[in-house]
């Protein structure tokens, strides 16, 4: 039997045989939410049985809804016997009909959702509105919206299930429908990861994650002088795009220039202010500060405080320091950095002949260098010993004096392996630079047999396994991405190694190249051990990853399990620093314990994008050299001779 009819509420109850038996509070709130926008009404009746009690009712089929209308009437909302339209069914079969209910349905596929509430925004209903109509969030109701920029070729490629609806979402960064279409037919079918397709569509603005963007304040100062921002909904990393660039430039320009005004103070003859790092300013001759004698007991005190400080940080990398070591160890940094200022000066004429320059280094941090003198601006003198004295004699002491963050050799390996997998997936996903390093690990071998350079590349081929140089295999991105690959071309590989050459030689050079790149990317070896004898190939690894455009973070996020748990307390306060500023270290720092100094540098440093010194691309300066290396002149191969 069947049969529709209204029962009081307060004479429902929960059936036993429901095989659903758990509801979130925030479900039952959302339908509750529902619910009330509809004037009280269900969508779909209830489904009942007759109880154990007279007049009482069991709900075998719509729990949540009778948990919605108990919310509202305990709310006061609804009436304690509020008429509840209900189907009554047979007993016998309240476990196949609940059943039934949770099983028997399918989501509402996300671009239908995107025309329904395009449809009501289109009638003028605001976002808020359709949010609690329909018991959803904001959010949600945003982002189907935004699928609104997507071309509707695309659309339908996704209807037709030819792509996710991560790669769908990338593509709502820009509005231009032709030239959504174009990045999809121009990207391989290897490499439509969703942050590649970001990366070509967004070109010519400039990501909130940007160092010029960090260095100004974030995109909230750039919006509060007007500046126009794209907003990306479906990249938690990214809070958006600045579309000026010009603005931009001016805000740094303005910052920088207030830096210089301080520095310029110090009584420099010149000074220079850049977003980047001076082109060539390491060759420059320069002025060094000058060592001022130290008192005697300006001196011990140096030297018994850089006593203690060794001493502190080897207990504590041992894990044998007890719990006020670490806030020793800062007190006697502080300490030696105090006595360390009194020992060096710059000379009269340093200030004199020589400038500073003010600008962004690769991380987005101020850095001034100080005692640069111009080719043209080298004063004549006739003691040319000790003006030479002066400008090389003490090359490096002018380096900043903030302590330098220290990591054990095991992590340094376990950084180095993240780093190298990020560089085989990106060079496995893209055979011209693939090619080029190919060639150029050959061309060191028979060009150069005598040459001390090494490659990035270990081709032999040597195919060294990552995962024993990680702390966790299993969350490596880059190491899960290669894999996939690898199985991938599996696929598509002849089963028999003795048909592999045929099989090649059939194929278009497109697919050779890619498979160029694919094998290519297994011998890269970037991993930093204890002991070993390829310093040459790390380092060259960090010019391979500019050729590739290596964005790290996109393979490695800096968490307490992957980073701040395996240093001692003292290196988690200065990443920190280095990550989020001064104002974030004291928060670390006021943690009575390291695991909740740990926790805390998770949750600051959490999508920032910053990164351990191993894993990062080394020597930022050696993109723009290495370039002038490449392309001295525009003859780069000179005829024979006849």
């Amino acid at each position: 039997m069947t049969e529709i009819i209204s029962i009081a509420l307060n004479k429902l109850d929960a059936d036993p045989k429901n095989v659903r038996k758990t509801y979130s509070a925030e479900g039952v709130e959302v339908l509750a939410a529902n619910i009330r926008e509809d004037g009280y009404r269900l969508l779909q009746n209830l489904v009942v049985r007759r109880g154990d009690k007279k007049g009482r009712y069991f709900v075998m089929a719509g729990g949540r809804r009778l948990a919605a209308l108990n919310l509202l009437s305990d709310a006061g909302e609804i009436a304690k016997d509020f008429a509840v339209e209900c189907k009554e069914r047979e007993g016998e079969i309240a476990t196949e009909i609940s059943l039934a209910e949770n099983i028997m349905r399918e989501d509402m596929h996300p671009l239908d959702q995107y025309e329904a509430f395009d449809a009501l925004a289109k009638q003028g209903k605001e976002v808020a509105d359709i949010a609690a109509r329909f018991g959803t969030t904001e959010t949600v109701v945003r982002k189907r919206l935004a699928l609104a920029r997507v071309s509707p070729v695309l659309l339908q490629l996704y209807r037709d299930e030819e792509m996710s609806f991560a790669q769908l979402s990338a593509f709502t960064v820009s509005d231009d429908h032709e030239r959504q279409v174009t990045v999809w037919n121009s990207l391989s079918t290897w490499n439509r990861e969703p942050h590649s397709i970001r990366r070509a569509l967004t070109e010519e603005m400039i990501p909130a994650t940007d160092k010029r963007i960090q260095f100004i304040g974030g995109l909230a100062a750039y919006e509060e002088v007007g500046g126009a921002v794209k907003r990306d909904l479906f990249d938690d990393r990214n809070a958006g795009y600045a579309l000026d660039a010009a603005l931009v430039e001016k805000l740094v320009a303005e910052k920088l220039e207030a830096a210089a005004a301080t520095v310029r103070a110090e009584g420099w003859k010149w000074i220079e202010c850049s977003a980047t790092a001076p082109v060539g300013y390491h060759t420059m001759k320069r002025y060094y500060p000058e060592g001022v004698a130290l008192s005697e007991d300006d001196q011990a005190a140096l030297d018994a405080a850089q006593t203690k400080y060794d001493d502190l940080a080897q207990s504590i990398e041992n894990g044998v320091a007890d719990d006020e070591a670490e806030t020793k160890l800062t007190e006697v940094e502080k300490r030696i950095d105090a006595l360390n200022a009194r020992a060096e000066a710059y000379r009269p004429e340093a200030l004199e002949q020589a400038g500073a320059f003010v600008f962004l280094d690769y991380y987005g941090r101020l850095a001034i260098e100080r005692g640069f003198v111009k080719p043209d601006e080298i004063a004549e003198t006739e003691d040319m010993g000790e003006e030479g004295e002066s400008l090389r004699g003490r090359k490096g002491t002018d380096e900043p004096k903030v302590p330098a963050i220290s990591h054990s050799a095991s992590l340094i390996e376990d950084l180095t392996a993240h780093k190298t997998a990020a560089l085989r997936i990106e060079l496995a996903n893209n055979p011209e630079v693939a090619l080029v390093a190919v060639v150029h690990a050959m061309l060191l071998r028979v060009a150069y047999p005598y040459h001390s350079e090494q490659s990035a590349l270990q081709l032999s081929l040597t195919h060294e396994r990552l995962e024993p140089s990680m702390k966790d295999a299993e969350s490596c991105k880059g190491l899960t991405a290669f894999n996939d690959l690898a199985d991938n071309y599996g696929y598509h590989l002849p089963g028999n190694p003795a048909d592999l050459f045929d099989w090649l030689m059939e194929q278009p050079q497109d697919t050779v190249l890619s498979l160029l790149a694919f094998g290519a990317a297994h011998s890269v070896n970037a991993v930093e051990k204890k002991f070993t004898d390829r310093k040459k190939g790390i380092e060259q690894a960090n010019q391979l990853g500019y050729a590739l455009k290596l964005h790290m973070p996109d393979w490695f996020e800096t968490t307490g399990d992957s980073y701040f748990r395996h240093v001692n307390r003292t290196t988690v306060e200065l990443a920190v620093a280095e990550a989020k500023g001064s104002e974030a270290e004291l928060s670390v720092r006021a943690a009575s314990k390291k695991t909740e100094a740990v926790a805390i540098a998770d949750r600051i440093v959490a999508g920032s994008g910053w990164l351990p010194s191993p894993v990062r691309l080394a020597s930022p300066e050696a993109g723009p050299e290495i370039e002038a290396r490449r392309n001295p002149d525009d003859s780069q191969f000179p005829e024979a001779a006849e």
